[in-house]
């Protein structure tokens, strides 16, 4: 399997996580008003599954070092199974709960609130299992970080009231996104091997790893989405039969897109996280939130109605972000 040989070459890797969880969601944003994002969902959590096995049968199966994809998979404990199916559920009510938040409040608020909120817990969970790197640097990022989301909650309030008719619903959700998506990461890697080159047994490698958790997310949907689909937390309620009958070839390729994005930058996280440690793998990662955050103000122009003073929020936010970053990525150096 392909293994990450230095932490230049992991910080890269968490780099392209960072793009790739922060644009995901412009493909929901790319639906048709008609298409119920509980409907777009399906397609991604399809498009996860597909994402994970093509990575499985390619990287996680060439080479020399460590373990391929089906042997992998063949000797694994239950625990590291269950473990790994654990995160995909946890994630899966998370991811649900942001997409909601999103099409209420918009990338540039449920991101930063969610993602931004997960990175703080995510860290620190991680790295009390797994405690790589300077603790002053990372948790001083941390800081920087959690003062981001207040500026970006700042320039939220100072959108026209008619701009944010649902403002307290899509914080909320947003919040109680954020504190699930803080722990799954952890189940994720505990079901996972510490020497990748010599891999012990029982546990699992990144990619067999994310296969498992990409088919915790797609059954979970089975209770998760069809809540959603019936008790909608905005718009009309859908049925199974409106995907079929509503579905267009370019839909399904929009939600398919969107779960490849996604698990793209997930896998190469897991990848990475052996030489970066799972505590600034997934900090870095989750730098998602500027992305993101990017997108819906300078794209979809989620903040044009906002007040003139509304821009010094939004740059101290993107200003914060980035320093907190950068001490996640020298935390690993000290």
């Amino acid at each position: 399997m392909y293994i990450v040989d230095s932490y230049a070459l992991a910080v890269i890797f968490c780099i392209i996580t960072m793009i790739g969880w922060g644009s995901w969601a412009n493909t929901l944003k790319l639906s048709s008003k008609e298409w119920a994002f509980p409907l777009y969902y399906w397609d991604y959590s399809i498009g996860l599954v597909i994402t994970t096995l093509l990575f499985g049968f390619t990287l996680g199966s060439f080479g020399i070092e460590g373990r391929g994809f089906l042997d992998d998979l063949t000797q694994a404990s239950t625990t590291a199974i269950g473990l790994a199916l654990l995160g995909g559920v946890i994630f899966n009510l998370s991811n649900l709960l942001i997409v909601a938040a999103t099409s209420i409040a918009g990338m540039s608020v449920a991101f930063p609130i969610a993602v931004g909120l997960a990175l703080v817990i995510g860290v620190v969970v991680n790295y009390i299992g797994d405690p790589l790197g300077n603790p002053y640097m990372l948790f001083g990022g941390l800081v920087l970080v959690v003062l981001a989301i207040l500026f970006n909650a700042k320039a939220y309030s100072k959108l026209p009231k008619a701009d944010q008719p649902n403002k307290a619903k899509g914080i909320a959700l947003s919040i109680f996104s954020g504190i699930l998506m803080g722990f799954f990461y952890r189940f994720v890697a505990e079901s996972m091997i510490s020497d990748f080159s010599t891999p012990e047994s029982g546990s699992l490698t990144s990619y067999s790893a994310m296969f498992v958790f990409t088919l915790g997310i797609f059954f979970s949907n089975f209770v998760f989405n069809t809540w959603f689909m019936y008790k909608p937390v905005t718009g009309k309620a859908v049925t199974y039969k409106d995907y079929f009958k509503l579905g267009t070839p370019r839909l399904h390729t929009i939600g398919l897109l969107g779960g490849l994005i996604w698990c793209v930058a997930m896998e190469f996280n897991l990848i990475a996280s052996e030489k970066a440690g799972f505590a600034i793998s997934y900090g870095l990662g989750q730098g998602a939130t500027m992305i993101s955050a990017a997108w819906g103000v300078f794209v979809w122009k989620e903040f044009a109605a906002a007040k003139k003073e509304t821009s010094s929020w939004l740059n101290a936010m993107f200003a914060f972000f980035i320093i907190g970053l950068v001490l996640l990525v020298v935390a690993r150096l000290n």
